[in-house]
This record gives C-alpha cells, structure tokens and sequence, in this order.
C-alpha cells in the first residue's frame, strides 16, 4: 500500500462505532476492529488502490461513523533564484 498518492484519508469516529464489522468486511486492509469490534486504522491514508472499496465500506456503515475525506496537496511555494 502506497499512502505517498493517496487523495483521501478516513475519518472514524469510535465514539458513534457500534461494532456491526461490515467496513472490515468490505475493506479489511484499511478497517480494523479491536477486541471489542470497533473499528480502528492502522493509518488513515486510502491508496488509491483502495479508494472504491474504502468508499464502499464507509457507506455501508449503518451508524455513520466512518468516511472519507479529501487530502490537500502540499502547496508548493517557488523560489526565484534570480533575486
């Protein structure tokens, strides 16, 4: 999994988590659950690789605790040498 190109990050609310597991089931390499069956990540990037799955496995999320969010890209400010 390559996060360096990822366009989109997950956000999850373990506070509104109610263990139903179908984002781990959809998309295991981006959604863990913990001992308890809530979810957790192990990085919040989404590989672009994973995006549709990712997408497709916060939808499924009956409490709406998970969902993608749009990564920024890094401003990148150019110098002028010839100063």
């Amino acid at each position: 999994m390559s996060s360096e190109t990822a366009k989109f990050r997950v956000v999850a609310d373990r506070s509104r988590c109610c263990g139903y597991g179908l984002c781990a089931a959809i998309c295991p390499s981006i959604y863990k659950l913990d001992d308890d069956g809530l979810v957790y990540l192990d990085s919040d990037r989404v590989p672009v690789e994973l995006e549709e799955e990712a997408r497709e496995a916060a939808a499924a999320c009956p409490a709406e605790a998970i969902w993608l969010e749009a990564i920024e890209p890094e401003t990148v400010k150019l110098v002028d040498e010839a100063q």
